[in-house]
Formats: C-alpha cells, structure tokens, sequence
C-alpha cells in the first residue's frame, strides 16, 4: 500500500473517531451482525465480508472444483470473517460449506484438513453441512495433511475418498473430557469446600472435591454417547460395521500406512495426488480449481485497522476472541467432551 493510501486513510480513521466522540460512544455491535457485508467507508476501508472466488488453476468456469481447508483446532473462537486471525476459522468455514451448496458451479470438492480435532459439537456441524453436500451428488475428496485426529477424522470420514500421506497423524477416534482435581492438595493446606447445591451432581466435574462412583458413571456415560455417535459417522462413511469400528477406535493414533491397512483411509497421497484423482474420476479434468476468499484491504489487516475496527465493534478483540475459545473447549474446573487428540 502506498503512502497516500495510508495518508488517507489515516485521514478517515480520524473522521470516524471525531464522529463518535460527536454523535455519542456507539454499543458494540452483536458478533452476528459483523458477518454482514460491509458498506459504505467501512467498505473502502477493509474491504467486504461478502466471500468471492480466487482462480487457483484456470479452466472451465462452468465446472469448478473447490478447495477448502481446515487447518488447526476445530473449536468456534467467533466469528472473524474479514478480520479473522491466522488459523481456523469455525464460523468461516461454515459460510463456505453453505455457499458450496448453494453454487451450482461446484462440481467437486477437494477439502484439507490439517487439525488435531477440537469440540464435539463443532465437528458434528461440519459433518452435518458436509452430509448435506453430498446429499446434492458434489464428489468429497479428502486429503488429510500432518495431522487428521480425532475431529479432524470425524469431519473426514464421510468422503468419497481419502487420501494420507505415510507420515500423516490420524485415527484417535474416540473422545476425551480433562479435568484436574486439587481436592488431595486443598486437604493438605487445610481449604475447605463450602459449595451448596440442589442436588448431589450439580457440581459433578469439581475439581475442588473428590469425585464420587455416581459422578465416574453419569460422565462416563455422557462420554461413551458421544463416543457412539462419533462410531456410527465413521462406520456409515467407510462402509464399517460398528463393532469393526469399535476394534480399531480404541484412541490410538496411525500413520497413513497404518490407516490404509485399517480402512480408514483410501490411498496413500498429497494434495496434488487428491485432486488429480478427482479430476480424473469424476469427469473433471478441464475443471477450474477455485477457493473462498474475501476481499479484504491491507488496512484490515494491520495494527491500526485491527483496533479501529474493534472500536466500532467490528472486530472481537483477542482477548474476547481467546476467551470464546476456551468456552469452547472447556477448561479443567468445566470440562467438556472433546473430538480431540492429545488431551485438552
């Protein structure tokens, strides 16, 4: 960006911050509302939420295979869309899934995913939106990249076809709920709990008191549902019985060979192998390879964008945005099941 660009647009900045101390502090706006498009100068500022294709490989416009990309821990840390910061973004990728299905140029699909897994419930929104292409006859190809544990497998397992490399981290199928207890060292140091409840499992999980055999039980059984849902997504997308599922899933990670051996993979392979293949087996060789992207400026990205943007609500701060990621995932003294290899 060149010096005038910045000139003006330091210029606009202190227009919006002299219109506010005029017109009054404005609330922050509600995280929903920040997915809208951007208009206005807000637009000629950052740029706009509203997603737009960039061309990877030309070819015919008409037939396009998309390229999505789940890179990192599956969990919903808010919604960045245009001022979203490195890493996954949950809420993102969900409008991208649900464009997918509404763009009647998409013919294929080639996803990578490259995530130790994250939270049950996100993981089960990606496989529902997932579920849904497929339901519309869009070939899924999958190329799992380091790392496709746990969640990362779950939101996989569907694919028409499954591609890992020899070094790839995968399988982990199962679910896990961390916690720590200080009750033995409380004890030690003479801190009692006082906690009053309505009932003997209201604070089920404390970590300021010994678990009891009724509190091991409702949680292992909270587990082991979750844990069923997770057997069935994979035994109906590798074609499994459940009880053969049930063998391999004991949370032991593979490598791709391993998972090869095992089913649940299909063949051995990088990105490029994945689409190769679907452009071969699915009739799309003169297909255009596109991804999502939104059109954003420099100004959006830098320091001063970034805070002038959470200013006007735009934008969660990173200390909101990190908070709704552990909300998301749990902490030891809430802890939640989790789709997730190696603990919290």
């Amino acid at each position: 960006m060149n010096r005038r660009r910045w000139v003006a647009l330091a210029i606009a900045a202190g227009l919006f911050f002299v219109a506010g101390l005029t017109q009054g502090v404005q609330k922050p706006q509600k995280q929903e509302e920040t997915t809208e498009t951007l208009k206005g100068i807000n637009q000629w500022l950052y740029g706009s939420n509203e997603l737009g294709k960039t061309v990877l490989t030309d070819g015919d416009e008409s037939e396009q295979i998309l390229r999505l990309s789940v890179e990192g821990t599956i969990a919903d840390g808010g919604s960045g869309g245009l001022f979203s910061s490195a890493g996954y973004d949950h809420q993102l990728f969900l409008e991208e899934l649900q464009a997918a299905q509404e763009d009647d140029h998409i013919k294929g699909i080639l996803l990578e995913v490259n995530s130790p897994g994250g939270g049950v419930y996100e993981s089960a929104e990606i496989a529902k939106e997932l579920a849904k292409i497929k339901e519309l006859g869009i070939p899924l190809y999958v190329s799992m990249k380091q790392m496709a544990a746990s969640g990362g497998y779950y939101i996989s397992a569907a694919a028409d076809k499954i591609f890992a490399t020899d070094e790839t981290v995968t399988g982990s199928i199962g679910v896990i709920m961390s916690g720590t207890n200080y009750a033995g060292l409380f004890e030690k140091l003479g801190i009692e709990d006082t906690t009053i409840k309505s009932g003997a499992l209201k604070d089920i999980g404390s970590s300021t008191r010994q678990p009891t055999a009724e509190d091991k039980k409702v949680l292992q059984a909270y587990v082991d549902n979750a844990f069923g849902r997770f057997v069935k997504v994979v035994a109906q997308g590798r074609g499994m019985s459940e009880e053969k599922v049930r063998k391999i899933a004991d949370g032991r990670i593979y490598d791709g060979s391993q998972a090869l051996e095992n089913g649940l993979v299909d063949a051995i392979g990088f990105p490029d192998d994945a689409l190769a293949a679907l452009q071969k087996e699915q009739d799309l060789e003169d297909a255009q390879v596109v991804e999502y992207t939104t059109d954003t400026t420099g100004f959006a990205s830098s320091w001063f964008g970034m805070k002038l943007a959470e200013a006007q609500g735009l934008r969660q701060s990173d200390s909101n945005r990190m908070l709704q990621l552990v909300e998301s995932l749990g902490t030891p003294a809430s802890p939640k099941p989790l789709y997730y290899y190696g603990g919290e």
